[in-house]
């Protein structure tokens, strides 16, 4: 159960993030809303995980599956640029969040 909060945890993060973005310094009111939340249930999420899984792999995975889904979001809607090295470099990035969950 910790890994599947965990991994909706990360989802979650991926969606604070891109809130926090497109509430342009919280002046906008509801992607301000869907970022607090998203932060506050993935924070939740993150802190229920650490209760059975260690800190530092739960945290690793949290912020890979945050930061590969935040950067693959920015790629699809052209927000950030898009390239075969930058999609296998996310790849890897997730290929290393699997390895953490295999080597637990």
């Amino acid at each position: 159960m910790a890994w599947f909060v965990l991994i909706v945890a990360g989802v979650l993060e991926a969606v604070w993030a891109v809130a926090l973005g497109k509430s342009e310094g919280f002046t906008r009111l509801m992607p301000s809303v869907v970022f607090l939340i998203a932060l506050a249930a993935s924070m939740a999420g993150l802190g229920y995980a650490m209760r059975t899984l260690p800190i530092g792999t739960a945290y690793a995975v949290w912020v890979g599956i945050g930061a590969a889904l935040t950067v693959a979001f920015g790629m699809v809607t052209g927000d950030e640029p898009a390239s075969a090295v930058r999609a296998l470099l996310i790849a890897g990035l997730i290929a290393c969040v699997i390895g953490l969950k295999i080597a637990h």
